[in-house]
């Protein structure tokens, strides 16, 4: 059984940086398709960034050029480094192992409990 298990959330001041992970077990992380999601109070839950198993990436137009993602196969780990960050980036972030990679789709995806971002003065 695949499990996702996110780190790095806290409080942060508006400007500030924080660097989640997102650390896989119980499946072949490399050949996995691999995203963040968040989701704020009372808004539905939206893709933040996304990286396929060849690394190639994608991003929402509100994080391009503050946010990257990337990813450690030999860690089976998965970051999201969070730069100038807003008060509008303050949500619930989500890590997520997609259906598709290496030009397969598999049955399942899976999803992490979650991390919280707060981003206030």
């Amino acid at each position: 059984q695949v499990q996702l298990v996110e780190s790095g959330g806290g409080l942060v001041q508006p400007g500030g940086s924080l660097r989640l992970s997102c650390a896989a077990s119980g499946g072949i992380f490399s050949i996995r398709d691999m995203g963040w999601y968040r989701q704020a109070p009372g808004k539905e839950r939206e893709l933040v960034a996304a990286i396929t198993s060849g690394g190639s990436t994608n991003y929402a137009d509100s994080v391009k050029g503050r946010f990257t993602i990337s990813r450690d196969n030999a860690k089976n780990t998965v970051y999201l480094q969070m730069n100038s960050l807003k008060p509008e980036d303050t949500a619930v972030y989500y890590c997520k192992m997609m259906r598709t990679g290496s030009g397969v789709t598999y049955v399942t995806d899976y999803w992490g409990k979650g991390t919280l971002v707060t981003v206030s003065s």
